[in-house]
């Protein structure tokens, strides 16, 4: 075993290792051999302290810039979750005014179909009348009548499409508030 770590030794010496302490040795030498390399050893041990000195400045900015990356994170997730509370309780305050255009959408609605059904049975009876007018069996009174009654549905069914058209724009505009305030 001494044997193995002796030869280790002296194999690493004639192939240039160096050991730990061995650098003092090494410098000693070389300053000996060559006088004037004493300056260049000097210049490279004061680059080499600051090279380990701007390193550890390095090593300290990164550091610091990794807790401030962190700490931007937590402060960009409390932002983040303080401005979707606000936008959904913004988004709240147009709630009441959307569920008033949608009632009144469902109502309108309602009611342009009920006129529309109306105006349908007012076009029937209109229709049944003009062919019991073509009957001959009638009196003139009954006519006369009749004639009134046909006057009377034709008044009814302009003024149920007056009603429907504005009930139709009236649909239509509310539609149109409802997709404006989407948010």
């Amino acid at each position: 075993m001494k044997r193995t770590t002796a030869c280790a030794l002296i194999l690493c010496a004639l192939a240039g290792c160096d050991l730990p302490g061995n650098e003092n040795r090494m410098r000693q030498e070389a300053v000996k051999a060559d006088p004037g390399f004493a300056e260049t050893l000097a210049k490279h041990d004061e680059l080499a302290d600051r090279i380990a000195l701007l390193e550890r400045e390095l090593a300290l900015k990164r550091s610091s810039v990794d807790r401030q990356i962190a700490q931007l994170r937590t402060e960009f997730t409390e932002a983040r979750t303080q401005v979707n509370r606000k936008l959904q309780d913004t988004a709240a305050l147009l709630k009441p005014e959307q569920q008033r255009i949608d009632l009144s959408l469902l109502m309108a609605g309602e009611e342009l179909k009920t006129k529309r059904s109306q105006r349908a049975s007012l076009g029937q009876s209109i229709s049944r009348l003009r062919k019991a007018l073509q009957q001959e069996h009638w009196t003139q009174e009954d006519r006369v009548r009749m004639h009134q009654e046909l006057d009377d549905l034709s008044h009814a069914v302009a003024r149920l499409d007056q009603e429907t058209a504005a009930l139709a724009q009236h649909l239509r505009l509310l539609k149109l508030k409802k997709r404006l305030l989407r948010l």
